[in-house]
């Protein structure tokens, strides 16, 4: 079994022509034309969309996981730096109280009481004396 792709124009405005599948220098499993308008090759999967060997993509991801890496220890370096910086910002500020104005205390508003008891000038039973 065989496939035959038809000519088109390639991405740099050139013509190739129409070959069949499998080509005489190419893979004996590649019977079936695959690709798209401006690029056509023989493929052993009629669903193939991609012309080229998939390793260039590991390629990527490792390029990809060094970038994030790094990235993730940029950002880990910073936040300890922040935490640090925190710490050491509240644990060297001066623990002195505020200054409230006047101190309150439960002896000096008992003496000052608006209303003191008064002596007692005349009892029940007597009226005033």
């Amino acid at each position: 079994m065989s496939a035959g792709c038809t000519s088109y124009v390639n991405a740099d405005k050139v013509l190739v022509g129409s070959f069949s599948c499998p080509r005489e220098d190419g893979e004996a499993d590649a019977i079936y034309c695959c690709g798209f308008q401006d690029i056509k090759y023989c493929c052993d999967d009629p669903n193939s969309f991609f012309p080229y060997e998939h390793n260039y993509m590991w390629w990527l991801s490792i390029g990809a996981l060094i970038g994030l890496s790094v990235a993730a220890m940029v950002l880990l370096a910073f936040l300890i730096t922040v935490c640090v910086l925190c710490y050491l910002f509240i644990s060297k500020k001066p623990h002195n109280k505020l200054d409230t104005g006047l101190t309150l205390s439960l002896e000096a508003a008992a003496k000052k009481s608006i209303c003191p008891k008064a002596p007692a000038k005349y009892s029940r039973n007597e009226g005033i004396l």
